[in-house]
């Protein structure tokens, strides 16, 4: 069995829903919820269902960003003996399984800076990650990250927000890869979605004052199928997170294998973008 390079499964990936006439489908998941083979399971299923690239949360005890149901799903995992190790422990079995699934690590600074930016790297290189988005680390302000990961020909997946200066936004796209994240509000995960007019003008701005050089997925906000279908209307990808959380915290609370839920789901979702 061959295995993509980590340098081009990002780019591989968007380019096939461009080859496809769709736009890509980007999953977020919790690593470890509700238990580390559950969760190994989910992230597969969630890949056969058609999630072009798979964000693996690193569990972390102050989520910031996140709403309600991803700061409960770090909870549960947490609970489960999730954190960095094991989201590297999950990262490297899901590659074992699909050798082609781009695998974005999802999570905050603190654990990074804990490991220390060039072991991590190193890390998630062995692991088979192909790319970091870290929340609460601008890479305008401090370069350390992003030059680890480059180190290691690993992707750096910017934050981009409606409040992001035309400086910083030219800042993040100069040193970002796969991808950039444009995040539709100004809030937490989970909000409700805001007015697409103001967020398709948001998208088109991140793509002129990047030159178009990466792909803008959008996120925060997306719940269902019919909002991932009006949103690929301008963006390049669609990011969908704590629906699918939410999907799997119901099946595990009425005593599901959340599973096939997560499947059905990812499913319409992937349906809905063409």
């Amino acid at each position: 069995m061959t295995t993509t390079p980590p340098t081009s499964r990002l780019a591989a990936a968007f380019a096939k829903a461009r080859s496809q006439g769709r736009k890509a489908l980007v999953l977020y998941l919790t690593g470890c919820d509700p238990d580390f083979d559950t969760s190994r399971r989910l992230l597969l299923a969630a890949a056969r269902a058609g999630a072009d690239v798979l964000e693996l949360g690193v569990p972390w005890s102050d989520p910031s960003a996140d709403g309600p149901a991803i700061q409960a799903a770090m909870r549960r995992a947490l609970a489960a003996g999730g954190g960095m190790a094991k989201a590297l422990d999950m990262c490297r079995a899901v590659r074992a399984d699909n050798p082609d699934v781009p695998v974005v690590l999802f999570g905050y600074a603190n654990p990074i800076f804990v490991r220390g930016t060039a072991k991590f790297a190193a890390q998630a290189k062995q692991a088979g990650a192909d790319g970091v988005l870290c929340v609460d680390w601008p890479p305008d302000e401090d370069p350390e990250l992003a030059q680890a990961l480059s180190q290691q020909d690993l992707a750096l997946v910017p934050l981009i927000a409606p409040t992001s200066t035309p400086a910083r936004v030219k800042a993040a796209a100069a040193v970002a890869g796969g991808f950039l994240y444009y995040v539709s509000l100004t809030g937490i995960t989970g909000s409700q979605l805001p007015n697409l007019a103001a967020t398709s003008a948001g998208v088109q701005q991140v793509r002129e004052l990047s030159g178009g050089r990466l792909p803008v997925a959008v996120g925060f906000g997306i719940a269902t199928p019919a909002d991932a279908r009006a949103v690929a209307g301008f963006a390049d990808g669609v990011v969908v997170g704590s629906a699918a959380v939410r999907v799997i915290e119901r099946a595990v609370s009425e005593g599901r294998d959340p599973v096939p839920a997560l499947e059905a789901f990812v499913t319409d979702l992937r349906a809905a973008l063409g």
